[in-house]
């Protein structure tokens, strides 16, 4: 959701990136609701591999949060908790902010090509599951210059619940549309102005999450 792209393909993906990446975005779109079951051996069929790279990806999982091993029950998807989202909120408040600072002056001609992509895929997509990978990349081109690498991670996690709770009061009514506020961060980043970068960013987050 390197970096906090966790939908990012890379061509050294190896099984166990392969079998996390699907089984997370099964789980943020709500495929895989809340309490399901994940089967071992069912999954390693389904990718023609043994056990083991499915339990590391299950690993993978429970250290974001998306599933938790119960005894006598298996691994299972987490449910969500409604009050969280609040917090969630404000903590990408402070720590997009804080990414984004450090990111805004390393900016250049080709980091900015790249934020300006995953934008217009972004404004393109035609469904929400579409919508939400670009939405994460371009949040991605935006913050990576900022070479912090456990304040991305941190920063990952936190896309994560909260594109789980967007799918879940969303999908639904979700409907394509133009993100002005990418546009103007965009131009804010690209012009070197900090402060309206940071104001566009934290009236962003506060408005779409």
């Amino acid at each position: 959701m390197g970096g906090f792209a966790p939908y990012r393909t890379f061509m050294s993906e190896t099984a166990v990136d392969k079998i996390f990446r699907a089984l997370m975005e099964r789980i943020v779109t709500g495929d895989l609701p809340a309490g399901e079951k994940l089967r071992q051996d069912h999954i390693a069929r389904d990718y023609d591999v043994s056990h083991v790279p499915v339990r590391e990806a299950f690993l993978r999982l429970e250290a974001k949060g998306l599933a938790k091993s119960i005894p006598h029950k298996g691994m299972r998807v987490t449910a969500l908790e409604p009050t969280e989202i609040r917090e969630v909120i404000e903590m990408r408040v402070a720590l997009e902010v804080l990414a984004l600072t450090h990111a805004l002056p390393r900016h250049d001609a080709d980091t900015l090509a790249q934020v300006e992509a995953a934008r217009q895929a972004c404004d393109a997509a035609q469904d929400m599951v579409l919508w939400d990978r670009c939405n994460r990349q371009f949040h991605t081109a935006l913050l990576q210059p900022c070479e912090m690498p456990r304040l991305l991670s941190a920063i990952e996690d936190l896309h994560i619940t909260a594109a789980r709770h967007l799918f879940v009061h969303w999908r639904d009514r979700w409907t394509s549309r133009i993100d002005s506020d990418h546009d103007a961060l965009l131009e804010a980043v690209t012009a070197q102005d900090l402060p309206r970068a940071c104001d566009i960013l934290r009236r962003h987050l506060r408005r779409v999450s």
